[in-house]
């Protein structure tokens, strides 16, 4: 179990948030967010365009667990980084069950590491208890207008679900939708900054109105972006924004809210200081990672439980004794036998005994695991799942890689406190 760590965490280590700390503190953003619930009329993603350093591009697209491995090689080559963060290629709440499984595994194992999402805020309100449980600081939401009919101009088409609104309609129901994610995030104390896309002819002369809206719901930042025209979108033709045009409009809207005048307008995968930039030299990694699922289940193609009876999800990882060893068939799920666990004693040798008994599975399912041990099977490839339930209901999560994070929020209670002191000595 991850301990809390809130209050060790030092949130002026965000360099979108501080400019004071942009030369020494850095970010990554994880794609692992592919879908989108909104179309705006200036977006046009394109995954693999690797000449273009904007919004909504990046050149692969990972899972969770892939996302979880780049996060470390990207920890080895840059360990400036200080914030993981989703913004894309699409929202993060169009693809709600991998952004918070990858905030999961990133708190998990990186618990220094500040955790940062980018939303358009259609379908975030519901999920912000489990963003402030998992400990995600900061978010921003983009807000291009406070009044529907000048919004209705900006998006071509919103997505609630399987219906789809256009006009008047959708940009109502967005508006509505972003005016309560917001009031939700700061209720649960979480930091908050607003991104505003200004696009002249169409919501530049409204840019006061909301920032003075953004001020009355307690938001933290403004960020107003100059729309950059892009190839094949409504707004191609649209002349971007001038610097003295858009200094005049932070310099007014000051009067309402901190001004982020050191955008740089990243994209879904950027990686790096924001004055040094490492996208390009992180690239081939990325696409590396992108690759490792394949590999994965080809060579790992069972999971194993720690069990008392054979039905439920019930014991520690060190008080286990024995697992069963799961896979998955035309059938659903079958048992294909019992391993024994290696004896309690010889340390973090026990850890890695335990690896080699299992290392045909792609992951082992416990009610609980210490630190130590959990740190040592993922070193081996081996991942923790961390729940309680039925068996079934485990491997469902882990085959399909949906669900995971949902599972791991009812985790009972350590025996150890939640510390294992990792000797192999056995916990219990």
């Amino acid at each position: 179990m991850t301990k809390q760590t809130t209050s060790v965490v030092d949130y002026r280590r965000h360099p979108c948030f501080n400019p004071k700390v942009k030369g020494k503190c850095g970010r990554v953003h994880l794609p692992v967010a592919p879908a989108c619930n909104i179309q705006c009329n200036y977006c046009n993603r394109k995954y693999d365009c690797v000449n273009e350093s904007r919004p909504g591009v990046t050149s692969t697209v990972l899972t969770p667990e892939q996302a979880l491995f780049y996060m470390g090689k990207v920890l080895e080559k840059e360990p400036r980084i200080t914030v993981a963060g989703i913004a894309g290629p699409g929202d993060p709440f169009a693809n709600a069950d991998k952004t918070l499984e990858t905030m999961q595994l990133i708190r998990r194992d990186f618990p220094h590491i500040l955790l940062c999402l980018a939303s358009n805020g259609l379908n975030l309100e519901t999920h912000v208890p489990e963003l402030a449980e998992i400990g995600v600081s900061h978010v921003t939401v983009t807000v291009n207008a406070v009044d529907p009919q000048i919004s209705e101009n900006i998006y071509a088409w919103v997505r609630d679900g399987s219906r789809v609104y256009h006009g008047l309609q959708g940009a109502e129901l967005l508006l509505d939708r972003q005016l309560g994610s917001i009031k939700a995030l700061k209720k649960f104390g979480i930091t908050v900054k607003i991104n505003t896309i200004v696009i002249p002819g169409i919501n530049d002369h409204h840019v006061m109105d909301v920032a003075a809206a953004m001020k009355k719901l307690g938001v933290d930042l403004l960020n107003c972006m100059a729309m950059l025209p892009n190839k094949d979108t409504v707004f191609e033709n649209v002349t971007e924004p001038g610097k003295a045009e858009m200094a005049a409009l932070r310099n007014q809207a000051e009067q309402y809210l901190p001004q982020m005048r050191h955008c740089t307008r990243c994209r879904a995968d950027a990686v790096g200081l924001l004055n040094e930039d490492r996208t390009e030299e992180m690239r081939s990694c990325l696409s590396s990672c992108s690759r490792l699922p394949a590999y994965t289940e080809a060579k790992r193609p069972y999971v194993a439980v720690a069990t008392q009876e054979g039905v439920l999800v019930n014991q520690h990882l060190g008080e286990a004794i024995r697992f069963q060893i799961w896979q998955q068939d035309n059938e659903g799920f079958s048992l294909v036998e019992e391993r024994p666990a290696p004896p309690p004693g010889r340390g973090g040798q026990r850890w890695l005994n335990m690896s080699r008994i299992l290392e045909d599975c792609r992951a082992v399912i416990v009610s609980d695991i210490g630190d130590a041990p959990q740190a040592a099977l993922q070193k081996m490839g081996l991942r923790a799942v961390i729940m309680s339930g039925f068996i079934e209901e485990g491997l469902k999560a882990v085959y399909s890689g949906k669900g995971i994070a949902g599972l791991q929020g009812r985790m009972r209670k350590c025996t150890t406190k939640g510390v294992c002191a990792g000797d192999g000595g056995g916990c219990g």
